[in-house]
């Protein structure tokens, strides 16, 4: 996708135009391109190990959702559309304090072209502490069903956050993924309402017992994080708890969990950008404090009279 969107850069008539007209030109082309990009990206890469080969064009009369499932596996239910299209909307942006969208920032602030600050903002997507938390929710939730006798056992279910908390089980990080935000402690209003369309989605695949786990892992794992961090911090489900589970309902495969994070943020992303080389006139410059206590250096001569 990255590779992508810098190519993009060769086909602009006027790639370095940073006037609003052009950067919203820029944008509308970048919001509608990505998941083409995508779908064909991921074919392609299904038939090279030697699945069958399909690419379907986007339809004109079909939204981002409904062309996204379409290119990608040919048929999808409205239920199935609405509920992708919700989970893109609740996506699309998070303020400009997350970390992609501080590097579409700090990069158009240097007066670089649109491609070169998205390409860039992808690269930050990418790392596992930021556009992939919900696939290392999916991780941990085929981890505990793997691991525990009954999925309706609150306790057992209980006991087994608590071991991942000790760094016993899961992958040893002591993180329980899908709980705790940076900005949202009481609840997360994203999480609130893709849950609801991840409890109809699920019901309509018959998947129920999958949601009833995940459920109880949010349950459990507040009632353990609680526990354990008392009254120094509180914790809610973010938006990532969910959205695995629907992405893997509609079929959409792991490898695509990240880059759909990007095919929802792109939005958020052009318009940050908008708005700091409209507005802002003033290129980010970060300070840095060193925290070690200093030593005086010693040149290398009198270091050798001693």
């Amino acid at each position: 996708l990255a590779r992508c969107v810098l190519e993009m850069y060769t086909f602009d008539e006027n790639p370095d135009d940073t006037s609003r007209d052009n950067l919203m030109r820029q944008s509308i082309d970048l919001i509608s391109k990505f998941p083409t990009i995508i779908a064909y990206a991921y074919n392609i890469m299904r038939h090279s190990h030697g699945k069958t080969l399909h690419i379907r064009h986007p339809k004109e009369e079909y939204s981002i959702a409904e062309n996204f499932l379409y290119m990608l596996k040919g048929e999808f239910s409205e239920l199935e559309a609405k509920t992708l299209d919700r989970a893109l909307v609740l996506h699309a942006e998070h303020g400009g304090g997350n970390n992609s969208t501080f590097t579409v920032r700090v990069t158009s602030s240097s007066g670089t072209d649109t491609y070169s600050s998205i390409a860039a903002a992808i690269g930050s997507l990418k790392g596992p502490l930021h556009g992939g938390a919900n696939a290392k929710v999916m991780e941990m939730f085929h981890d505990i069903r793997d691991h525990i006798h009954d999925p309706a056992d609150e306790e057992e279910v209980y006991h087994y956050l608590k071991k991942i908390l000790d760094r016993q089980a899961g992958d040893k990080s002591g993180k329980i993924y899908g709980l705790g935000h940076a900005v949202y402690t009481i609840s997360d209003p994203r999480t609130l309402i893709l849950k609801q369309y991840a409890r109809a989605l699920v019901e309509s695949k018959g998947c129920t017992e999958d949601f009833n786990l995940m459920e109880t892992i949010e349950r459990q794992g507040l009632r353990a994080l609680s526990e354990r961090l008392g009254d120094r911090k509180r914790v809610c489900a973010n938006v990532d708890m969910y959205s695995g589970l629907i992405y893997q309902t509609l079929g959409i495969p792991e490898d695509l969990f990240t880059p759909l994070f990007a095919i929802a943020r792109i939005a958020g992303w052009c318009a940050h950008r908008i708005e700091e080389v409209c507005t802002g006139g003033r290129i980010i410059r970060p300070a840095y404090r060193a925290m070690m206590e200093w030593e005086r250096y010693v040149p290398m001569n009198e270091r050798c009279a001693e």
